[in-house]
C-alpha cells in the first residue's frame, strides 16, 4: 500500500531550490522590534531564524525594546518623553532601558539556544554572541531639548561581527551602544540595523512588523516592491511628529539601500513563516525596497532557454503557439525579448524580420498565468519596438 504524497510540498520545495542555492553564504541583518518579541509568535520566529542559520545563512539579529520599555516605565510611574520621534533618556528612564535590554538579551539568547526544537534537527547547537559591537555618541541638544542618555551610532565594529559570523555564530545586538569614554547610550534599533547592514555589506535587511504596519496600496494590497525614491514619497507623507514604526522602517530601508544593501524587506510577524515565504518564493509576502527591480526586461540569451521552454510549452500543447524545438530556440534566441523575475522567464516575445522588406513579425508572445497584468505586455511591446528600431525596420506585424 503506497503512502499519500503531498504534491504541493513537492512543488514548493522544487521552486525553493534556486533560492536555497542563492541565499547560502549570504548575510542578513534582521530587525526584531519589541512588538515582535512581545508577540505570541516569537517562538515560531526564533525557529524560522534558526532554520535560516542551519541553511548556511549568516545572521545578525538586532532587537528593539520600545514596548517593553514603555511598560516598565508605567510600572515605575515614570513619564516617557519624546522629541522628533526620539526617546529622551534621562537618568531614571535610562536605568530602566538598560535593565530591560539586559533581560531581553538574556531571554533571546536562551530562546535561540533552544535551536530547532521539536524538529528533526533538534539538538543542533546554535552559538549566539552579543557584545559591544556598536560604538555610540550622545545626540546632545536639539531645539533646546537635551537628549541626555540618548545617542546615535558612531561606528560599527564590522570586523568583529564578520569574524563571529564566519565562526558560524548568530550575532545578537541590543539597542544600547557604548562610547569610547566608557559611557552607554540608548540608540534607535532601526538606525543600528541600517548601520550594521551597511557596514558589514549585508545582502539584506529584514524587519518584522504587525499586519497593520505592512505597506499597502489604495486597494489594501501589500506593496510588493518599491525603489528608494518611491519609498521616500511615502516617508514624506507621514507627519514627522507622529511616533510611527512605518516611518522608522522606511527611513532605515532607504538609508540601507543607498548605503549599498541590495534589498530591504518588511514582513509581518503575525503571518506564520512570513520570512520563509518572503525569501524562498518568487513573489514573497511582504514589501521589498530595492536598488534594482526583481524583474528585468532584456534580450534573451542561451542561458534563458530552459526557463523560456517551460513558459511556452503549455501554450504549445494547447495549440496557441507553434511548437519550437530546443534546437530552433538555440538558433533563434537573439530574436527573443524576455521579462525575468529572480532568474525565471515570466514573459516573452520574439521579432522575426523579413529579408529586404524592412518588415518584421511579432511572435511567441507569452506571459506566465501568475504574472498577467501590471502592463507586462506593454513592456514587452516597447522592448520589441526598441529592437525593431535598432534593426532599422519600418514596421512589424502582430
Amino acid at each position: 500500500m503506497s503512502r499519500n504524497t503531498d504534491s504541493n510540498l513537492v512543488q514548493a520545495f522544487r521552486h525553493s531550490g534556486p533560492y536555497l542555492k542563492h541565499h547560502r553564504g549570504s548575510t542578513f541583518v534582521i530587525l526584531v522590534p519589541g512588538s515582535t518579541v512581545k508577540s505570541n509568535h516569537i517562538d515560531d520566529i526564533i525557529s524560522d531564524l534558526a532554520l535560516l542559520q542551519s541553511l548556511g545563512i549568516k545572521l545578525v539579529l538586532v532587537f528593539g525594546a520600545r514596548e517593553q520599555i514603555d511598560e516598565e516605565l508605567v510600572k515605575h510611574n515614570i513619564t516617557a518623553h519624546f522629541h522628533k520621534r526620539i526617546r529622551i533618556a534621562d537618568d531614571e528612564t535610562f536605568a530602566v532601558i538598560k535593565r530591560v535590554c539586559g533581560l531581553m538579551t538574556h531571554d533571546l539568547t536562551a530562546k535561540l539556544s533552544m535551536g530547532l526544537i521539536n524538529t528533526p534537527m533538534q539538538g543542533s547547537r546554535l552559538n549566539v554572541v552579543s557584545g559591544n559591537f556598536i560604538t555610540s555618541r550622545p545626540l546632545g541638544v536639539s531645539d533646546g531639548i537635551d537628549y541626555i542618555h540618548s545617542g546615535i551610532v558612531r561606528k560599527v565594529d564590522s570586523e568583529n561581527i564578520i569574524r563571529e559570523l564566519n565562526n558560524n555564530s548568530i550575532v545578537l545586538i541590543s539597542p544600547v551602544g557604548f562610547s569610547i569614554t566608557g559611557e552607554s547610550f540608548s540608540v534607535n534599533s532601526e538606525d543600528i540595523a541600517a548601520q550594521v547592514a551597511i557596514s558589514i555589506q549585508a545582502d539584506k535587511l529584514i524587519t518584522y512588523c504587525a499586519n497593520d504596519e505592512l505597506l499597502t496600496d489604495q486597494n489594501g494590497e501589500v506593496i510588493a516592491e518599491l525603489f528608494p525614491q518611491e519609498a521616500e514619497v511615502l516617508l514624506n507623507k507621514i507627519d514627522d511628529e507622529i511616533h510611527n514604526s512605518t516611518y522608522r522602517y522606511l527611513k532605515a530601508a532607504i538609508n540601507s539601500c543607498r548605503g549599498g544593501v541590495a534589498r530591504c524587506h518588511l514582513v509581518s510577524h503575525e503571518q506564520d513563516g512570513s520570512i520563509i515565504q518572503e525569501l524562498f518564493t518568487r513573489d514573497g509576502v511582504g514589501t521589498q525596497i530595492v536598488r534594482q527591480s526583481a524583474e528585468t526586461v532584456s534580450q534573451a540569451t542561451i542561458n534563458d532557454i530552459p526557463s523560456l521552454m517551460e513558459l511556452i510549452r503549455p501554450l504549445e500543447q494547447e495549440g496557441i503557439l507553434v511548437h519550437r524545438p530546443k534546437e530552433q530556440l538555440e538558433m533563434e534566441i537573439d530574436h527573443y525579448v524576455v521579462i525575468k523575475r529572480d532568474g525565471m522567464v515570466i514573459a516573452s516575445a520574439a521579432l522575426y524580420a523579413y529579408e529586404d522588406e524592412g518588415l518584421a513579425e511579432l511572435a511567441c508572445v507569452a506571459i506566465h498565468p501568475n504574472y498577467r497584468g501590471n502592463n507586462r505586455g506593454d513592456i514587452l511591446i516597447n522592448k520589441i519596438e526598441d529592437l525593431a528600431r535598432k534593426k532599422k525596420l519600418k514596421s512589424f506585424l502582430c
